[in-house]
Parts: C-alpha cells; structure tokens; sequence
C-alpha cells in the first residue's frame, strides 16, 4: 500500500511471548502427566487485531480484539480427552487438565488415538525453525484504519456516476503467536500477521441494481494495494454487472475466473481429505495413484514458501512439512493426512493435520482474456451461489453469475443461471489453467476452463 509503513509494537516481543507460551505449555504438559496421562499435547494462542467498518463515508463499527486460548488434548491408553480455556492462570491450567482426563477415563478406547510417531517430529536446526517472512505487524490506529476505509469506498463511490448506493468498506488487521507442544518433547512456535481492506458497492437502481466488491489482503501491509484502487476496483466490477440479459440453456464450456477457481481447486482438496476419506465421505474414495485430471495438471503443495498464506514447518501433529505434489501429471499422487486420518486409513500421514498448505495449480495457459478468445462462445463465472455438491457422488450444481463470451469476446453479463455437471467429469474435462493467479489466498491458480458443462438460464 503506497503510504503504508509497519512498525514494530513497542509492547511484549513476539519471541519473549513465544517463550513465556512455551513455559506455559511445559506447565501444562508437566500437570498432564502427573494427573495420569500417558501421552499429551497442548496448543496455546494469543492475538490481538483491529477491524473498522465504514459506510457512506459514516463509521459504523471499530473492534479491537484482544484473545487468548489454551487447548489440552490427552490421552490415557487409547482413550482421548480434551478441553480448553482462555483463563491462563495456574488454578485455571490445572481444571482444565483434570477436565481433560476425566473425559478421556470416561470414553471409549479409540485405536487410532494418539500422538503422531516421535521419529516423525519437526527438528529445528541450529537456529531453530526457518523464518519464513510472516511477522509483519502493522502498527495503525482506529483513526487512520477509518480513514483509509473511507479513502476507499469514495475512490469507489466517485468513479462512475451509476454507483448508487454502498455497502461499505472495512479494514481488519490481526497477529497472533502460538505454540504447540507435545509429550514427545516437542515445542514448535508460529507467529504470523495477516492485513486486508475491502469495498462492497451498488450501482443502478430498483429492480436492476447489482452488487459487487473487490478486496486486497496479504500478510505484510506493503502487499496490499493502494486503498483508492480497491476502490475503484469494486467500481469497475459493479457496473459491469448491470443490465445482464438471459442466455439459451444448453451445454457450453464454462470459464472460472481465479477467484472462483478456486472453489473447484477446494472440491478436490477437499474430496481428499483424510476425514472425508475414512468416513466413506468422497467421491474420490480409492483414487490415489488414479488418473483424475487431465495428464497436464500438476498441483503441487509448498508449506516452505517465504511469505506464503500457510507456510509452516510442521503440521498441527508436529511432523515435518515438507514440498511435494499432490496431482502429477494428472494422477492423484497421495491424500492429506493427519496421523489420525493415516491411522483410521492403515496409511502414512502426509503432515496435513490442520490442512493444506500453499498449494499451487500450474498453469497451461495465458490470462483469462487469451483462454476467452481460444473459447470462443461460452460463460464466464466471477461469483457463485449455493453449496450444491454430493461430497459422496460428486454432483455439482451451484447458482453464477459472471459473463458470457461471444467470438472471444465478453459480450453482457448474465445472472441467475445455474451450472451442473459431476466433478469427476468437470475435473477431466478442464481443458486450460491461467496464468492469471490470485495471490489472496493460499490456493494459488489461475482461471480454469471447463471444456463443458450444462448452463441453465433462470426463469
């Protein structure tokens, strides 16, 4: 952001909090085995954020937040217990382990409980874990939060006359330190700063009004984009939007724009998971090492990436992350496990407790106007409605709106349609990623071009 600095807070270090968090997690630990639990891990946080809304140039909310929380997980034999409290005193610690081990006593023997495998724990190297450029705190006041909020929703509000009306724009800024420690002897710290600001605005009026926003987001405030270009952004996207016409029912190629692109990359993620899997909840149930994606498409994840969204040294088990692909060649190469999913699967965990990390779609293709040309005729999504999708089938059907594309170029926009199809089939039929990545997220892809799928028009 072009007159954005960050500064560094002049309260409690990021390092002696993480050293007074550790201590406290030995605490915990210490108090776990003398109530009687074999094994033990314990997650503690703290952050604190800024968040203000603004409409019509009038503030409407400003939230400091300030948070603390301690997580206990035991186990006693195979039997798991756990609980948690944002009161970090010692009288407090020590109810809340009792808590945790009088459940575990009370429930049923779980065979795939415990902690992950010692030997599979993340070791820092001399300098403890690699720093991978996420502590960029932004030392703003209400004020000028508010004051940059509303510089974006006037650039927005003042750049094109049919914008009648807002919903308005918000800053949100936040930190946060954690640690994670287990009864293996491992202590692993996380700290992190994320920033965005956003604008929601309304052009036409009456029955022919149409939404639309753009935001910026990264973990530095120097990443995001200057406050008046949001603005004008969400401008842009608005007014594009209005007077959309109805289009013919029929099947047509569909081209996802990266920011709903995204939502097919998390379909797959998602039917991949471990807990999806050991439930009998995917519709890629027994897929690995299966064709899945075009021999092309290569998704590969990066839990080391300097300044990425997730990037991270180890898991929520504390295994070691590591990079490796998930889609290669369009063959689904592993699933993403944690070490209860492995267990639950008779697998291996591939240090995806907690989630997936930095994950990257390659690109075949060049930006969204060149896959729109090579397309020819068909529909551009910029935002979607709905959940409709089978996790167990695969069956997709969700609202859109977007615009359609005639000879290669955008010719209306369209709402209220609906496109279906089966992500099975909608996978392998993806005939082109973009270069055109979002980079506000830690899915990274650019456009995807569904070579087919069918395009209901609204009543």
């Amino acid at each position: 952001m072009n007159e954005i600095t960050a500064k560094t807070s002049v309260q409690e270090t990021p390092d002696a909090q993480a050293e007074r968090l550790a201590g406290l997690a030995s605490d915990v630990l210490a108090r776990a085995r003398r109530h009687g639990a074999g094994e033990a891990e314990v997650s503690l946080e703290e952050s604190h954020g800024l968040a203000v809304n603004v409409r019509m140039g009038e503030v409407e909310t400003v939230e400091h937040t300030r948070d603390r929380g301690v997580s206990v997980t035991v186990y006693v034999g195979r039997r798991k217990g756990s609980a948690s409290t944002a009161d970090l005193s010692p009288s407090s610690l020590e109810a809340t382990v009792a808590q945790a081990v009088a459940i575990a006593r009370f429930t049923e023997e779980d065979p795939a409980a415990g902690l992950a495998d010692a030997a599979l724990m993340a070791r820092p190297g001399p300098d403890g874990f690699p720093d991978f450029d996420l502590w960029h705190p932004w030392d703003i006041d209400a004020d000028r939060a508010v004051a940059l909020a509303v510089e974006c929703e006037s650039a927005g509000r003042e750049a094109d006359a049919r914008i009648a009306n807002s919903d308005g724009a918000g800053l949100n800024t936040g930190a946060s330190v954690s640690v994670y420690a287990n009864s293996h002897g491992f202590v692993g710290v996380e700290r992190g700063t994320s920033h965005s600001l956003s604008c929601s605005l309304i052009a036409g009026s009456g029955d022919a009004m149409q939404r639309d926003y753009w935001y910026t987001a990264g973990l530095a405030p120097e990443d995001l984009e200057a406050a008046a270009a949001v603005g004008r952004r969400a401008a842009e996207r608005t007014v594009a939007r209005l007077a959309p016409r109805r289009i013919p029912t029929g099947h047509y190629p569909v081209l996802y724009t990266p920011e709903a692109a995204r939502s097919l990359v998390g379909h797959l993620l998602s039917a991949i998971a471990g807990s999806a899997l050991y439930r009998q909840a995917s519709f890629l149930l027994d897929h690995a090492g299966r064709q899945i994606l075009p021999s092309w498409f290569e998704v590969l994840e990066q839990p080391h990436l300097r300044r990425g969204f997730r990037s991270a040294a180890f898991d929520a088990d504390g295994v070691a992350t590591r990079t490796a692909p998930i889609v290669e060649d369009g063959v689904l190469r592993r699933y993403l496990l944690g070490s209860y999913s492995a267990r639950k699967l008779g697998l291996a965990t591939t240090a995806n407790a907690g989630g997936v990390r930095n994950v990257a779609v390659r690109a075949n293709a060049g930006a969204l106007a060149d896959i729109a040309r090579d397309m020819g005729r068909g529909l551009v999504v910029t935002e979607m409605m709905g959940h409709g999708i089978n996790a167990i089938t695969g069956d997709y059907s969700r609202g859109a709106a977007g615009f359609w594309v005639e000879n290669g170029e955008i010719a209306h926009p369209v709402d209220e349609v609906t496109i279906a199809g089966n992500l099975k089939d909608m996978f392998m039929a993806i005939e082109a990623v973009g270069s055109d990545v979002d980079p506000r997220s830690h899915v990274r892809t650019g456009s995807i071009l569904v070579g087919r799928m069918m395009v209901a028009a609204g009543d």
